[in-house]
């Protein structure tokens, strides 16, 4: 593989991808302190503001699949770098516009920028590691992304006390990493004679695997409790049981992300001990006891109880999700598995808040997380059933020779 022979944090290879997962991390979280000032500036409603996240995640919803294919085709860097300067490029000129309009559709263009990078940030971990080498490296990137989720609204919020429009300029950084890639990034790039309809046949009859199928199905539920019972519902429960300020809400919010960075880090150890099929199971049995803690917790500061067991679960079962997808494709198909992905995730942040707002709307506030867990339940059962017990065994034999 492309790895050296240094330490795995010590490998340049995967500092690169940890500033594109910077990078893929930055279009939503940095800007959205600014919305306020956004709002008054251009004299528009709550709702129209919220086209500035919108119009930048549409994008991604139809163009990942398209971008793994032609990455498959062409390589990743091909398809990497443009969408890097893409990103800053258009980023930097919504710091420029005055003009609402103008602003919305450089998002949009934005996003088409940004609908590669955190497709292929993922694939190339995939592309240069195995074994656990490739858990730990996924476990790394997971942490920081974290990291970053965690920072971002506070570069945000300091850099908007200036002026509004600041914190758009924050995307200038895609330019440096994207040279960075070019000069520096040593990775495997796919060799793939096969014709269009041929390659595509292919990457569709991989897709009809049980175990991959299992794998899409838990990456979209993970994405509908996170933004639905804890991104959307957990704030509101705290603002209305315990009259919690928003500085608060967003320290109990940002313990998960601590909890995940922490855990993240030791997916080595973990699956070195544990097989993936179990691993995935108690990870799901930590986001039901988790998720039905949180309506039984009676004061706000025992919150971050259920929140640091949260972030753990995530922290664990994401970069499981990443490696065993990353795994279960070869180099030629390995892009396109990861966009799938990236739309399927992109689903999940869909689907979460409408199927929580059902829910509490039926049945109560209460209903938001008791919803959560039974999606949580119906993981569990996913890999009971539908995950073989060996999957991801091929990888620890490559690095473990038993």
């Amino acid at each position: 593989m492309y790895t050296k022979n240094k330490p795995l944090l010590k490998q340049l290879n995967l500092h690169i991808v940890f500033f594109v997962t910077l990078i893929a991390v930055m279009g939503v979280t940095s800007v959205t302190p600014a919305f306020p000032l956004v709002r008054e500036v251009f004299g528009i409603s709550t709702g129209k503001v919220g086209l500035l996240i919108t119009m930048f995640t549409l994008p991604g919803v139809i163009l990942s699949p398209v971008l793994g294919v032609l990455a498959d085709r062409f390589g990743r860097k091909k398809i990497l770098v443009p969408s890097l300067f893409l990103f800053a490029l258009a980023g930097m000129m919504c710091g420029f516009t005055r003009d609402f309009g103008w602003l919305v559709f450089l998002r949009f263009v934005q996003g088409t920028g940004a609908a590669a990078i955190g497709a292929l940030n993922i694939t190339l971990i995939g592309d240069l590691y195995s074994g656990r080498e490739r858990a730990a490296a996924m476990g790394y990137n997971a942490s920081v992304l974290s990291i970053g989720t965690a920072l971002y609204p506070a570069i945000g919020g300091l850099l908007a006390t200036f002026a509004w429009y600041f914190p758009f300029f924050l995307p200038v950084l895609a330019l440096p990493v994207g040279i960075l890639v070019i000069i520096s990034l040593d990775n495997p790039e796919p060799v793939n004679h096969q014709v269009l309809g041929a390659y595509l046949r292919a990457v569709l009859k991989s897709f009809t695997s049980k175990n991959v199928i299992g794998l899409f199905l838990l990456s979209c539920l993970t994405f509908i409790i996170l933004y639905g019972s804890f991104l959307t519902y957990l704030p509101i429960h705290l603002f209305e049981q315990f009259n919690t300020p928003p500085y608060e809400i967003g320290i109990i919010i940002s313990f998960a992300s601590v909890s995940t960075a922490v855990m993240s880090t030791q997916m080595r150890w973990l699956v070195a001990k544990i097989s993936y099929k179990w691993l995935l199971f108690l990870v799901n049995i930590v986001y039901i006891l988790s998720i039905l803690g949180i309506p039984l917790v009676e004061s706000k500061w025992w919150m971050l109880l259920p929140s640091a067991l949260f972030g753990a679960a995530q922290g664990v079962n994401i970069p499981a999700l990443q490696t065993l997808l990353a795994g279960s494709a070869p180099l030629e198909y390995r892009a396109a598995f990861m966009s799938a992905n990236g739309t399927v995730l992109r689903l999940g942040q869909t689907l979460g808040p409408v199927l929580m707002g059902m829910a509490f709307a039926v049945y109560g506030m209460n209903a938001a997380f008791f919803a959560g867990a039974l999606i949580a339940v119906l993981m569990a059962f996913i890999v009971l059933f539908m995950i073989s017990p060996k999957i991801g065994q091929k990888d620890k034999k490559d690095l473990t020779g038993r």
